[in-house]
């Protein structure tokens, strides 16, 4: 994700602006531009050494192109570049997050911090991260009561079958969940998550039954409760 050079010219420019002293174990960074910091995130040889240096720059918390392009840099040691997300900006965050090059770990830890910011942002970001955010963002949004956000999670392209599992698992799941699961075109016809529908009474009953006829009468006393002091009707 760092930054391209804007014209050849001006490359030339800013690695010009690069003091030498960058590239070694020992440099401080001081009085940096946005030009000189993407200049030196562009340079080949830049070691992890500059880059903890450049962090401590005044222009990282200024520029979110330097920013970002720092956090997501293969050579900034992680305990730069993951204090470094608490700064982002929910969307550049989320784009992060789904950005291919970026190491897992940090990734992971870029969306945990999403998922910790979740309850605090607008309805509208919210929305938006329903369908556009990485699949375990998508998932923890599966737990807001609120259609406008639970379908977009449900139809974004990095949800799983597992996340939708997991989600409906949780003890304090919305019930407008289970409805909207039950009723998917992609989620409902899943065996994993027919199981999971069955488990819970917020299963419409008229749902529950008929997906209780794609299994055996054995299998489905093991896991199906009772609903309201009744069990599904079994045999229908």
């Amino acid at each position: 994700m760092a930054t391209e050079p804007q014209s050849s010219d001006n490359s030339g420019k800013r690695e010009q602006n690069i003091p030498s002293a960058l590239t070694s174990d020992n440099v401080l960074v001081t009085g940096f531009s946005e030009d000189a910091a993407l200049a030196l995130l562009n340079t080949s040889d830049v070691t992890a050494e500059a880059l903890a240096q450049l962090a401590k720059n005044p222009v990282v918390s200024k520029s979110r192109k330097v920013l970002v392009a720092l956090a997501s840099h293969p050579r900034t040691p992680r305990h730069v570049s993951i204090p470094l997300l608490r700064s982002m900006f929910t969307f550049d965050l989320m784009n992060f997050a789904l950005t291919p090059a970026v190491a897992p770990d940090v990734k992971r830890a870029a969306e945990e911090q999403l998922i910790m910011r979740l309850e605090s942002l607008p309805v509208g970001q919210k929305i938006t991260l329903a369908r556009r955010a990485s699949g375990r963002v998508a998932a923890a949004l599966l737990q807001m009561p609120d259609q406008k956000i639970l379908a977009p999670a449900l139809d974004n392209k990095q949800m799983t079958e597992a996340l939708v599992v997991q989600a409906l698992m949780k003890p304090h799941a919305p019930a407008r969940l289970y409805v909207l699961v039950s009723h998917h075109p992609t989620w409902q016809n899943r065996r994993e998550i027919q199981i999971a529908l069955l488990r819970s009474e917020n299963t419409p009953l008229e749902r529950a039954q008929e997906f209780a006829r794609n299994f055996s009468t054995d299998f489905l006393r093991e896991v199906v409760p009772a609903r309201n002091g009744e069990l599904l009707d079994l045999e229908d």
